[in-house]
């Protein structure tokens, strides 16, 4: 089993020091196909569920955004969110970060609604009632807003861990994995199976748009044994095996 890196969500390996030091000078933790899909955050508003240890959040600052806001269910990561952003001289007016459930995240949030809201990978397989998440989120996107996430490809889930070649799970039984792909301690219930088609149903009955659905044959960390890093904060099937391991959805609010 692999256990994820503290802050992996986050573009950084193990060794979280060294990367929050990357951070503190500069380095980015937004990936491309972020910045393909969410495109210039000058100026607008972001509220990013479930942040984790804030660089993510902070990074969108940093490319702009003129109010970020990150929600998260542990304590202890957000207070280190909010650390990290007074050690880079952004105040609550600019950078703010909440405790909360993300099924609370409505009433938690500072504001009623939001430019952009965004969600990275790693969260939609430990929220059981998914449309409970949808409506909290969709319900904290301005007019003209939109809602971005990156999720795991729910066929990662059905594939064997070692080499990541062989079906060994059932796709649409919508039970929790026999073993988890990867540890979480901050979550106390086993991942779930969300088949796409059960995300893009939750979104669009939430009262937002779908623009867009996408897959990527592309991991942001070593998943299987067969994949090949690429960068910093990507792993890639080798030659010739072009198989989906992340997709990304971006929902608007008319």
């Amino acid at each position: 089993m692999h256990r994820r890196p503290t802050i992996s969500d986050d573009g950084f390996g193990p060794d979280g020091s060294d990367g929050l030091d990357a951070f503190r000078y500069g380095q980015d933790t937004i990936r491309e196909i972020e910045v393909a899909e969410v495109g210039d955050v000058t100026g607008r508003s972001l509220l990013h569920l479930r942040c984790r240890s804030g660089l993510d959040t902070l990074s969108w600052a940093r490319r702009g955004a003129e109010y970020v806001v990150g929600l998260d269910s542990s304590e202890p990561a957000v207070d280190a969110a909010r650390e990290l952003a007074s050690d880079l001289g952004l105040g609550p007016d600019r950078a703010a970060f909440v405790t909360a459930d993300l099924y609370d995240a409505a009433g938690a949030a500072p504001d009623s609604a939001y430019d952009i809201v965004h969600t990275g990978a790693g969260t939609l397989s430990r929220l059981p009632d998914l449309r409970r998440w949808a409506e909290a989120a969709a319900s904290l996107v301005a007019p003209g807003g939109f809602l971005h996430l990156a999720e795991f490809h729910p066929l990662t889930g059905l594939l064997d861990d070692e080499t990541g070649a062989r079906v060994v799970r059932d796709y649409v039984s919508g039970d929790p994995f026999d073993e988890s792909p990867y540890e979480d301690p901050d979550f106390d219930v086993p991942a779930v199976r969300h088949p796409i088609g059960e995300v893009v149903t939750a979104v669009a009955d939430a009262g937002l748009r779908i623009d867009f659905l996408h897959e990527h044959d592309m991991a942001l960390f070593e998943r299987f044994g067969s994949l090949e890093p690429r960068g910093t904060s990507s792993h890639h099937p080798p030659d010739g095996s072009r198989v989906p391991l992340l997709y990304s959805l971006r929902a608007t609010r008319p």
